[in-house]
């Protein structure tokens, strides 16, 4: 797994994408689908309809970059939600390529006031 900033954005096209689809392709995915700027340097996520790949287009300085996963066995717990993209962060998207449902339950912070 490839370590990057905390800040960065993650945007998932939810649904299925057609894993031929080339970096040229994907990146018009993601301006006129997404309506996003896929020179931005954030990540743009895609899936195919099984699950089993994944393809992660970002800019980097001077050109496109396509970081593509495919699994031999497993499946990924993709969103399969009605919009059309999803923002997360480089934690849930750590998640999410180790198998992980984005949706995780953790524990709420408790923030404690002084009281004088």
């Amino acid at each position: 797994m490839m370590a990057w900033p905390t800040d960065l954005r993650v945007f998932l096209a939810t649904g299925v994408t057609d894993m031929r689809k080339s970096i040229d392709t994907l990146a018009i995915l993601v301006a006129e689908r997404l309506a996003l700027d896929p020179l931005s340097g954030h990540l743009f996520g895609f899936c195919n309809r099984r699950r089993d790949t994944i393809k992660i287009l970002y800019w980097d300085r001077n050109g496109f970059c396509l970081w593509h996963k495919r699994l031999e066995r497993d499946r990924f717990r993709w969103p399969q939600s009605v919009s059309e993209v999803r923002a997360i962060g480089t934690r849930e998207l750590a998640w999410l390529l180790d198998g992980l449902s984005l949706d995780q339950a953790a524990h709420r912070p408790i923030r404690y006031e002084k009281i004088c």
